[in-house]
């Protein structure tokens, strides 16, 4: 065999690349974690004749700068009292968004192997005691997308949840219902058949298919893969300005387009959430396909679908690819996307987004029915502050009252809203306009629209503090509680006290896989809470 050279020894695959990586980071770094970086121009593209290889040396510099590791520079910015073995760092995301966790976006919710710790049977240096076992029940008085009631589910707990948004308890609901799955497909397939039958008679199928070769010609030519972000990352181009530049460039093609086939971008009214941030094209395929909806006879399996629609929506809002999260001026024009480092669009269909989320939910929901258990568990929309919980329950299921009755809830393991940081309601206005939900915003417990200003950490206080004391009549004598909050603002032991209860112990862990732009070191504390 051939012995390398040492221009040649420089040079890894990226197989190899993987393999190194791995052993460094001691952690598993696949093959596709470095062709990332390559494609995001991380690390530069070496080789020719379709080879890809890339230099050991930016290897090292890149992963070099990771060696310091995550926990320890943490730690300087918030503290040795950080505990990183809750960081929960060696998942994956989708370890960390597994089967029903991603059938719906939401803000501000926790990864379920945070619940699955306090929830499960072991102990270790820092779980000292095992808080909950199979057939008991748990507490979630803010239920929010439903991650507690779905881990109680699969570890044989049961699980009564609350949430002040009727949109948040479907989606936890559906999470948990058990589903005709042959139905769900079928129905699926119905409207799927009957939607591309409806854009038949459309030009924008046409439109798009024509605006997307022009956008590749164009994209190649100006933004190579990945080239270009190499050249961005090391500031060869003034990625701004270029971008800038290249989007005016690109309009004429692009409004030339639009007048041929006559695409209506915007609404003529505009005076609600489906109004304004949805083109016409779209907002007529959304009714279309809630109109099937309303043909379902089966109430789980609508939905079930209805969930599937909102998902869909939320990722076809006139916005650009950066700023889902953070909605700023509707976008109707092609445009420079940071994200992608090119020229983007905004959608004109719902298609291809209704064909992924449908195959992706079904898939969700069969990999979940494999690992549930034959608990009760339903989500109640209501105030936490006053809701009865055997009332409440019994309405829905009688069988799953007389149990609460009879053995008492053993805890909570909730993440109660943090004081002037989301607004609960406002996150999911499309499907509030689109499924008619009555919305509850003035009674949400610190949202954002009131701030967080002495006034509003007051009310804060008091919120949360009713919520524990209209919880304890339902619980055992000896309860746990976990709460899991960034309490900067120190809050909580004002709290406890006001509720009759003491902070035992409190775990402080690093949020790592945060969806927002910032993802600068971060913490909260998981507070436990027994009768004082």
């Amino acid at each position: 065999m051939a012995q390398k050279t040492a221009e040649q020894e420089k040079l890894m695959t990226i197989k190899e690349a993987s393999l190194w990586a791995s052993n460094f980071m001691e952690k598993n770094i696949t093959p596709s974690n470095i062709s990332y970086l390559i494609q995001y121009g991380l690390i530069r593209k070496v080789g020719n004749n379709g080879s890809t290889n890339l230099l050991k040396e930016e290897l090292i510099d890149y992963y070099g700068a990771q060696k310091k590791t995550r926990a320890e520079s943490w730690k300087e910015q918030l503290g040795e009292d950080l505990n990183w073995a809750l960081s929960f760092e060696q998942y994956k995301e989708a370890e960390t968004t597994k089967h029903v966790h991603r059938l719906h976006p939401y803000k501000g919710k926790f990864i379920p192997q945070l619940v699955e710790y306090f929830l499960d049977g072991h102990t270790d240096k820092f779980k000292k005691e095992k808080y909950f076992n199979p057939g008991d029940i748990v507490l979630v008085p803010f239920s929010g997308s439903g991650t507690t009631m779905v881990q109680a589910c699969e570890l044989g707990i049961h699980a009564i949840g609350m949430d002040i948004s009727a949109f948040n308890a479907l989606i936890g609901n559906c999470k948990v219902t058990k589903f005709n799955l042959i139905d769900v497909q079928t129905e699926i397939n119905r409207i799927t058949v009957k939607l591309k039958d409806f854009l038949s008679s459309s030009k924008t199928h046409e439109f798009d298919e024509i605006l997307m070769k022009e956008l590749n010609i164009f994209n190649n030519r100006f933004f190579p893969v990945p080239d270009y972000k190499y050249k961005v990352k090391r500031k060869e181009i003034n990625e701004k300005e270029y971008g800038s530049q290249k989007e005016k460039e690109f309009l004429p093609i692009y409004n030339n387009l639009v007048d041929k086939f006559d695409i209506k971008l915007r609404q003529e009214k505009e005076d609600t959430f489906l109004g304004k941030w949805y083109s016409q094209n779209i907002r007529e395929e959304i009714q279309f396909i809630f109109d099937e909806i309303k043909r379902i006879k089966n109430t789980d399996t609508k939905k079930i679908i209805s969930i599937i629609l909102s998902r869909t929506i939320r990722s076809c809002r006139a916005t650009t690819h950066a700023d889902l999260a953070t909605l700023h001026e509707p976008v109707t024009a092609a445009y420079y996307c940071a994200k992608h480092g090119k020229i983007c669009k905004p959608l004109f269909s719902v298609l291809k987004w209704w064909e992924s989320y449908t195959k992706d939910t079904v898939k969700r929901l069969a990999e979940y029915d494999r690992l549930r258990k034959n608990t009760f568990h339903y989500c109640m929309t209501g105030d936490s502050r006053t809701l009865n919980i055997f009332e409440e329950t019994n309405k829905k299921n009688p069988l799953f009252a007389q149990l609460i009755q009879k053995q008492k809830i053993k805890g909570i393991f909730s993440s109660p809203p943090y004081v002037g940081l989301i607004d609960y309601h406002e996150q999911h206005a499309y499907a509030y306009d689109l499924f008619g939900f009555d919305r509850n915003d003035d009674l949400e417990i610190g949202p954002l629209f009131k701030g967080q200003g002495r006034e509003a950490k007051q009310s804060y206080i008091q919120g949360i503090s009713g919520v524990l004391n209209n919880s304890k009549q339902f619980l055992v004598e000896d309860y746990d509680i976990f709460l899991v909050a960034n309490d900067k603002y120190n809050m909580y032991p004002t709290i406890a006290e006001n509720a009759g209860m003491q902070i035992v112990n409190q775990h402080k862990r690093p949020v790592l896989n945060r969806t927002e732009k910032d993802k600068g070191a971060y913490s909260e504390i998981i507070f436990h809470l027994k009768p004082r």
